[in-house]
């Protein structure tokens, strides 16, 4: 039941509220802020979907109920979607799954309501998918109880909202021992001294409407007792778990940008008429392009769904179809987005047609959250202990 309501919830806000406003906030590289509060704990509740109602969240731990979100979503404006899961996954979920109690009381209720704005700091300049070669580092004052946290994070979503301003509030992975894996996860608070915006990433390919940042770690002392998630060298386990939730994320965003690029196909192939026909259905290469792109996304939404159904989220374990998952999305909608384009012609080749905006938000998929080639090298080590 509550699966069908929030379907019913998410198809009506994005159809009345997401969608009139994508093509202006993408065309002017900037974050609708108030319409993402409207997704907080006091309209529909969506920004702590897997939260419990106990922090302010909406209490529905479950993956499908998180791909639903962000299949919705995308339908209309991947870039808002984009900085919703930077904020819901890659955050909210993330301190909830491995924050302490006295943390998740502090931080948590804020951001379902949507009075923060969070996201995730991993990646840098030198070190994207070779997550490991990070070099931002704590170091531990035993006087002062706390870490002092020094280095650079780079394409960071949802990193500034005006472009001189930190966001709200993060959770940073920085190394903390000599050892490869000794990377420790803290929650770092924008206004904390030494904490930065080295500068606002504009006139990107896609996801214009999502702010994305370089965020600067200047000596900022982060107290042991609040601001360290999970155990000190223990970040590997937090990074791990949430990335395969957000894999199935963006692979449901995906599915988003899939069917809404067919169903603009379907109604420009309807209206159109050429050569003598009133419509393009009797023409050979337009039936190709949308027959199989409907094909390709629906075998997408059925990976998608057959694996949030059966998905523990306080599990992990489940890298080979997380990855495969995103991996098959990421390429279909790209794909798809790009026959579209291809069947509307001139038309979807620019913005009032949304088509040419959904495939050039496409490509992200295929970078963010793990690249293909990462998914592929994932997978392989999968493949060989399952053997023949």
């Amino acid at each position: 039941m509550f699966i069908c309501l929030l379907k019913l919830a998410d198809v009506h806000i994005t159809h009345t509220q997401v969608e009139p406003q994508a093509l202006e906030y993408n065309k002017t590289e900037t974050f609708n802020k108030s319409l993402f509060q409207k997704l907080g704990t006091s309209n529909i509740g969506i920004l702590g979907l897997t939260v419990p109602e106990s922090y302010n969240g909406t209490g529905f731990a479950d993956a499908t109920a998180v791909a639903i979100a962000h299949e919705e979503l995308s339908y209309a404006d991947p870039a808002f979607c984009l900085s919703y899961l930077a904020h819901s996954v890659l955050f909210v979920h993330n301190l909830c799954m491995n924050g302490s109690h006295e943390q998740k009381n502090a931080f948590l209720p804020g951001a379902c309501e949507g009075s923060k704005v969070g996201g995730m700091c991993m990646s840098e300049p030198n070190a994207g998918t070779d997550v490991l070669g990070m070099k931002s580092s704590a170091l531990y004052d035993e006087e002062k109880r706390g870490w002092v946290l020094n280095g650079t994070k780079m394409w960071i979503t949802n990193g500034t909202i005006t472009g001189n301003e930190t966001g709200d509030i993060f959770l940073v992975y920085a190394r903390t021992g000599p050892a490869k894996g000794d990377i420790t996860q803290f929650i770092v608070e924008g206004g904390m001294e030494g904490f930065t915006v080295g500068q606002k990433i504009s006139d990107k390919l896609g996801m214009r409407a999502s702010p994305t940042a370089e965020l600067v770690f200047e000596n900022v002392f982060l107290p042991q007792d609040t601001h360290v998630v999970g155990d000190v060298n223990g970040g590997m386990i937090c990074m791990m778990r949430n990335l395969e939730i957000e894999r199935v994320a963006l692979a449901a965003m995906g599915i988003g940008i899939a069917r809404r690029c067919v169903d603009e196909m379907k109604v420009y192939a309807g209206d159109r008429s050429a050569f003598g026909q009133p419509n393009l259905y009797s023409f050979g290469q337009i039936q190709r392009h949308i027959a199989e792109s409907y094909t390709d996304y629906m075998a997408g939404k059925c990976y998608v769904y057959a694996l949030t159904n059966g998905l523990d989220m306080e599990s992990s374990g489940n890298g080979l179809d997380s990855d495969g998952v995103k991996l098959y999305s990421a390429q279909m909608s790209k794909n798809v987005a790009d026959r579209a384009i291809q069947v509307m012609g001139g038309y979807g080749y620019v913005g009032e047609y949304v088509v040419e905006r959904l495939w050039r938000d496409a490509k992200l998929l295929e970078i963010g959250g793990g690249t293909n080639e990462s998914h592929h090298k994932n997978m392989a080590p999968d493949f060989r202990r399952m053997g023949s």
